[in-house]
């Protein structure tokens, strides 16, 4: 982390470095001081001096410890970084030129370990421990809210990065078949009977639930209430044949196997398909959700790789200006202040742009649409019928 540039999330850090710090070295005390006040009443000098030294050396290793946790003396350190599937493109522009910038100024190579799936299945595995995340950069807030409610991300990783945590953003898009012969031109067309539609699950994937609420919202945002917002995302998912596992498996089944009249993706990911010569027309609808896309260092594997420094250097260099703009060339929507101004011409303008909180806020979503027998359970079951 730059003290400089975040001299308050430096101090937020410094606190509960000492406080873990304090808690280790108590823990050390509980088991050992017992022990020894027992054995010095009843031994001489000599020994009375060797318990005083063992002790020393006891609380040597726990300030060890504890400085460990951010020191880079390694000649190479290995940062596992754990992302939603259609980041890859940008990560692979970004991470080379992090990795430049460090062994410059440290001297020290580090070599990333690199997993990319659906946003929530992601998530679910850093929880199981299947995957030691060090940094996790997801779909949607509620998959890093999850962790943390698991333990392993500290409650203040929003105050510790810029943007209240969001390093990218993006928008949905609408995107048709050749002639667009469908006519779809917007939400409500999706409902027609003759629509076939791809679209991500909900329970795996980060732009499942982003699409979900799109389609919520586009009712909801729009002066419609909540029983005609139900009655259309019920019949859109009558459209859809099967629910893929995230958003890449969605775009290779309508883009690479032709399946489906209607996909709903990420702004950014059809810039990526039109760069691999599968340009189709698509649709930015007027009224859309802002797809906020946040990043945090899961502060107890860093603390048990001894890796938060060269992590919270990697997340600070995830908002400047070179990997902001690394974003803006696929197509996310910056949210570094600079690139985006730099590139604003390049994206179409939304009429109503509507965001997670205008929903309730992830709280609420999770227990109104998300969980066991919540409007999704409902959608799945109508959707059957």
């Amino acid at each position: 982390m730059n003290k400089s540039q975040h001299p308050a999330r430096w101090g937020i850090f410094q606190i509960e470095h000492i406080y873990t710090c304090i808690e280790k070295t108590a823990q050390v005390m509980q088991v050992f001081s017992m022990q020894i006040i027992g054995i010095w009443l009843n031994q001489h000098a000599v020994k009375r001096f060797t318990y005083l030294f063992f002790l020393g050396t006891i609380l040597s290793v726990v300030i060890t410890a504890c400085s460990g946790s951010y020191s880079a003396a390694e000649p190479e350190i290995k940062l596992r970084l754990v992302s939603f599937s259609v980041t890859k493109a940008a990560h692979d522009q970004i991470i080379p030129k992090f990795v430049e910038k460090w062994q410059k100024e440290h001297n020290q190579k580090v070599i990333f370990e690199q997993s990319y799936g659906g946003s929530v299945a992601q998530a679910a595995d850093v929880i199981a421990g299947k995957q030691e995340a060090d940094i996790v950069h997801l779909a949607l807030p509620l998959d890093v809210i999850r962790i943390q409610q698991a333990g392993l991300i500290k409650s203040s990783w929003q105050i510790r990065t810029p943007r209240n945590g969001i390093v990218s953003r993006s928008v949905a898009a609408i995107v048709t078949r050749e002639g667009n012969p469908r006519g779809i031109k917007t939400w409500a067309d999706i409902a027609q009977n003759d629509v076939k539609l791809i679209a991500a699950n909900p329970q795996t994937s980060g732009i499942g639930i982003w699409e979900l609420l799109a389609f919520w919202g586009s009712v909801t945002q729009n002066g419609g209430d909540e029983a005609t917002a139900l009655k259309y995302i019920t019949k859109v998912y009558q459209n859809t044949a099967a629910l893929t596992k995230d958003a890449r498996e969605a775009s290779d089944l309508f883009f690479q196997q032709a399946q489906g009249d209607v996909l709903i993706t990420y702004e950014n990911e059809v810039i990526l398909a039109e760069k691999t010569a599968l340009k189709l027309p698509y649709i930015i609808p007027e009224i859309n959700i802002s797809i906020d896309n946040p990043v945090a260092v899961v502060d107890k594997n860093v603390d048990k790789h001894k890796t938060r420094k060269v992590a919270e250097a990697f997340v600070d260099f995830l908002y400047s200006s070179e990997a902001q703009r690394e974003f803006a060339k696929l197509q996310y929507r910056p949210v570094n202040p600079t690139v985006t101004q730099e590139v604003a011409s390049q994206y179409l303008p939304i009429q109503t742009l509507f965001t997670a909180q205008d929903l309730g806020g992830w709280d609420m979503i999770k227990t109104k649409f998300l969980e066991n027998g919540a409007i999704f359970d409902q959608v799945k079951a109508n959707s059957k019928a």
